[in-house]
């Protein structure tokens, strides 16, 4: 009978090495004591974060900016090229926020004056 809840972060490299030998996801799910559901969204989630790696989009897109500028850690991991492309998507994102904050206000300003 599968546990309710398992770190499922400490089986990720033999649940990949499992899914590249051809094993199904209840397979994987049934040998670590998991559900077919929670296999199945833990295998969607790494996807998604790969997708976004490859398209050098940010991880993490919400909370504020480190006011050190440090790296998450999972960027850290990767190469000096998809570190860059965290930075700049980043920078990017920052850019886009304030042009939109800007843009905001002087719809604001606008609709507040008196004619």
């Amino acid at each position: 009978m599968p546990r309710n809840y398992r770190h499922i972060k400490q089986y990720e490299t033999e649940m990949l090495k499992l899914k590249e030998k051809g094993w199904s996801i209840r397979e994987i799910g049934n040998k670590f004591g998991l559900t077919r559901d929670q296999t199945h969204d833990f295998f969607k989630r790494y996807n998604r974060k790969q997708r976004k790696i490859e398209a050098a989009k940010a991880l993490h897109t919400k909370g504020q900016i480190s006011k050190k500028h440090e790296l998450p850690p999972s960027i850290l991991k990767q190469d000096k090229l998809a570190q860059m492309r965290y930075v700049m998507a980043s920078k990017d994102r920052y850019i886009k926020r304030l042009e939109m904050e800007n843009e905001l206000m002087r719809d604001f300003l606008s609709h507040t004056e008196r004619k």
